[in-house]
């Protein structure tokens, strides 16, 4: 194949070739094998524009650190088609190939019956053809039952081919294509077992790229071992005959909002490091977008803000590791408490709520306590098993730095830890949100209140609610212009 022909840059007139990586379950390989792919096209020097179906922010992350771009998520739950396509378009532009990884099982999603969330979905809003990993460890001819059965479940799929993951041997490899040969699949490969190709987890899923992505040797080795099973050529030709068009009719440039003045950016800081690192990217744009200027500093290990700020981001992640060393630095600890008090905007899910909390307290002997900010009243602990999971939207009861009451945004809750003491002690601190899962059910109030900060345990995608982002660089804009003027009425309010 004449890889030059597929090298060529996508451009609003020129659709982008693509493939999604589905798998049959959870744990058959996906993302070993998505970064595996993504690793083998940049060593024939394709810029790969890297995808992930779902909520998660740890798989984007090693995506980012074998493509040297960011990867974004598609969710078809938090997004809806027009937003999906949109930002599929946006995030493609430049690249030789797109690959998103998917999530969970290639029909799973947010509800028994429906497609919402799922990977299936995403691939028919993108028209992309589907490589289905399948885990095949203690399969031989049964094999074909299960791929068959997913082949045909969902006319409106289309597949490029199969990928038999953790196979044990070449014999159980020929058995294994034996079984499948009379399906007539247009492309198959085999990978091997090897440890080595195993990437570390713990509590909330895999190790993240900030603490552990992968070096260029070990990308190179992912590489080595996927073209050792597969035909990368033959594979790239399939996705290049699949290409689609699929931008919407409505599709726009992205541009920065009229409003704002490109002269004097609104200056956010934002908490990234390893402590503080799960963001959608495209949260990040947006603000941008609304006239932000981002600024990134570290809780680790910066003992004050960047200078000049006038909002405050502090994302989710993983303080809790930290404990100790976030407690140490006492000086960025009592300057964002002051700055909360004087009312500059700041918003903070989960990890970055829980460290505007007291602290957080191990329960466990020997019974140890880390101080944090304090701002809200109650101690953090971290639970053995999970406490909560799954697609939320909120809904504003009362006007907050996100926008005015009524205003509705979606998102996903994961986390392992609880709040120690309740909110009704203080009555300071208010719950703004409404909160509903996917199935419409009403849940407990979330969203805490105090000032001109708003945080919660909920990670919202600001592509659901765009003006959420916008209203947020307005009150930091705001606040800018009150320290300097000195009126105390906000007029967006």
């Amino acid at each position: 194949m004449d890889l030059d022909t597929l090298a060529r840059r996508s451009t609003p007139d020129s659709p982008l070739p693509g493939i999604l990586i589905a798998g049959t379950h959870s744990g058959c390989g996906k993302t070993t094998v998505t970064l595996a792919i993504m690793a083998a096209l940049k060593k024939r020097g394709l810029k790969v524009a890297p995808f992930k179906v779902g909520p998660d922010f740890i798989d984007p992350g090693h995506h980012a650190s074998v493509c040297g771009c960011p990867s974004h998520n598609l969710d078809g739950w938090i997004l809806n088609k027009s937003s999906v396509q949109k930002l599929y378009s946006q995030y493609c532009t430049g690249a030789d190939v797109s690959v998103i990884e998917g999530v969970m099982g290639l029909f799973d999603g947010a509800g028994g019956t429906s497609e919402s969330g799922s990977t299936a979905e995403i691939a028919k809003w993108l028209d992309l053809p589907i490589l289905l990993i399948v885990d095949v460890i203690g399969m031989a001819r049964s094999v074909a039952a299960l791929v068959k059965g997913y082949l045909g479940f969902d006319s409106g799929i289309r597949f490029a081919g199969v990928v038999l993951n953790k196979t044990g041997s070449k014999r159980h490899a020929a058995l294994l294509k034996e079984a499948l040969s009379p399906m007539g699949l247009s492309w198959t490969g085999t990978l091997f077992r090897n440890q080595d190709m195993d990437l570390p987890s713990r509590h909330l899923g895999l190790i993240t790229a900030e603490e552990g992505g992968l070096e260029a040797e070990q990308a190179d080795l992912f590489s080595i071992w996927f073209e050792k099973g597969c035909d990368l050529n033959s594979l790239l030709k399939t996705i290049r005959q699949n290409k689609k068009d699929i931008r919407p009719a409505d599709q726009t440039e992205t541009k920065k909002d009229p409003g704002i003045s490109p002269s004097r950016p609104v200056r956010i800081a934002v908490a990234k490091d390893e402590a503080f690192c799960f963001y959608y990217q495209a949260n990040l744009d947006i603000l941008e977008k609304f006239g932000a200027e981002i600024v990134f500093f570290s809780p680790l290990r910066d003992h004050s803000l960047p200078s000049g700020v006038q909002g405050l981001y502090l994302g989710g992640g993983y303080p809790e590791l930290h404990a100790e060393t976030l407690s140490r630095n006492r000086d960025l600890r009592e300057e964002i408490l002051t700055k909360a008090q004087e009312n500059l905007p700041i918003y903070a899910e989960c990890g970055g709520f829980l460290y505007l909390c007291r602290g957080l307290v191990q329960k466990e002997e020997p019974r140890q306590e880390y101080p944090w900010i304090g701002l809200f009243p109650f101690m953090v602990n971290i639970q053995k098993r999970r406490y909560a999971l799954g697609y939320r939207e909120i809904i504003l009861k009362k006007d907050t730095i996100l926008g005015p009451a009524g205003t509705k945004i979606r998102g996903h809750e994961f986390h392992y830890s609880n709040l120690v003491e309740p909110i009704s002690q203080d009555k300071s601190i208010l719950s703004v949100y409404e909160v509903r899962n996917a199935g419409n059910s009403l849940l407990a109030p979330e969203g805490y209140a105090w000032n001109n900060t708003l945080a919660s345990y909920i990670h919202l995608h600001f592509g659901s609610c765009p003006d959420a982002a916008k209203n947020f660089v307005a009150e930091a804009r705001w606040h800018f212009v009150r320290n300097r003027s000195g009126f105390a009425e906000n007029p967006n309010r």
